[in-house]
């Protein structure tokens, strides 16, 4: 899911956004986060759906999302992996492992 920008160029930059040529303002409306969600999966070359977020935030509240956080959810709505806050808990790697075993029906 798509969230505000954690580390926005007019807000708190970060170096390596500098590095990567991903400088990114912070959206004011639904339709420019939109925009900047749909750039960034194609600069990811993502090939999952990529959903985004409401202007209140209510995904990210709701999730403790920021700065970033792997959730998957299962087929039955629940949440089977609810990983932890990044970045020091991002485990990409975890989340692989639940989704994986969801996918396999372990």
């Amino acid at each position: 899911m798509y969230i505000a920008e954690a580390h926005a160029d007019d807000e708190w930059q970060m170096p390596a956004n500098l590095e990567e040529d991903a400088v990114l303002t912070q959206q004011t409306t639904l339709e420019e986060r939109r925009q900047q969600a749909r750039e960034t999966a194609e600069r990811l070359s993502l090939s999952l759906p990529v959903l985004v977020d409401e202007m209140d935030n209510r995904a990210n509240a709701a999730f403790a999302a920021w700065p970033e956080r792997l959730v998957v959810v299962g087929a039955d709505g629940r949440i089977a992996y609810p990983g932890k806050p990044g970045p020091w808990g991002f485990s990409p790697e975890a989340a692989e492992e639940q989704l994986t075993a969801l996918l396999d029906g372990s």
